[in-house]
């Protein structure tokens, strides 16, 4: 990933709104939602939830497919592990093992740090 790809993600996602969307669509997984139960959840006005849903996929942390007449949104995954890889991929100057002796908290208990997707080559690319 190159450094002005990661400065797109982190810009979309500084607002607190695009934030808590791209965390409800993580957790709703490979079946996303709807904009209507989007807006409905997070209690924002649809023109309003139009805008930031446009910025989201505008930096392609989100896709989105055409279900009739309604828009379903879903976070790409795939490249949220790009991320999460970039800004790590230097951990402890590269030597993995002195990363596990650090302190980790929160992270230990997040089944994403331990996918197999981190690191291998293909997250990477």
């Amino acid at each position: 990933m190159e450094s002005k790809t990661a400065v797109k993600i982190f810009e979309s996602l500084s607002s607190g709104i695009r934030l808590d969307i791209y965390r409800m669509l993580v957790k709703a997984g490979s079946t996303g939602m709807v904009a209507g139960q989007i807006a409905s959840e997070l209690e924002v006005p649809p023109s309003n939830l139009s805008f930031h849903l446009k910025a989201l996929v505008h930096a392609e942390l989100l896709g989105v497919e055409q279900e009739g007449r309604f828009l379903r949104y879903r976070a790409n995954m795939p490249l949220m592990f790009r991320l999460i890889t970039y800004l790590t991929e230097e951990c402890c100057q590269g030597e993995l093992e002195q990363c596990a002796s650090q302190p980790s908290g929160e992270l230990d208990s997040n089944p994403c740090f331990r996918s197999p997707s981190l690191t291998s080559t293909e997250a990477k690319t």
